[in-house]
């Protein structure tokens, strides 16, 4: 981690990335992860590769590797999308007012690198009632056991 790095409650660096890591992260990515993350796209429902993944694990921020989501927030919604009642930490996802489309919503955001995740509404389970419904081109899921992806060499690789 670097000298100025700002930490998460839980621990993990939250400094954006560099223009020339960004760049190399975003080089990376499908044009339907770039259309998502990058322009506040979304999938269509019911054909995200997460949303019937059903494994303990934490999904991670696919464009900088942040932990989002513990797989115990995880719920069916009957969206069609994942969905989480909770994030893995509070800082990990920002909310942002958005009036796109002619109505109020609260778009997420990975903390970090500022990638579109999808929305939080208040008709979620308890204990939190909101439902967090993300798109799955938006998350990389990684199993308990495994570490977490670590694309901007921070150190931020623990086990799930």
């Amino acid at each position: 981690m670097t000298d100025a790095a700002t930490l998460s409650t839980a621990g993990f660096d939250l400094t954006p990335p560099t223009e020339p890591e960004r760049e190399r992260l975003e080089a990376d990515l499908t044009a339907e992860e770039a259309r998502v993350l990058l322009h506040h796209g979304t999938e269509a429902p019911f054909c995200g590769g997460l949303l019937g993944e059903k494994n303990p694990g934490v999904y991670a921020c696919r464009l900088c590797g942040l932990p989002l989501f513990k797989h115990e927030t995880k719920f069916e919604s009957g969206t069609g999308w994942p969905s989480f009642y909770a994030p893995f930490a509070e800082d990990h996802v920002l909310g942002i007012r958005d009036t796109s489309y002619g109505m109020v919503r609260i778009e997420t955001r990975c903390a970090r690198c500022d990638s579109h995740q999808g929305h939080v509404f208040p008709d979620g389970p308890a204990p939190t009632k909101l439902r967090y419904c993300i798109n799955s081109v938006s998350l990389q899921f990684v199993k308990d056991g495994e570490p977490l992806p670590d694309p901007l060499h921070r150190g931020d690789k623990i086990a799930a």
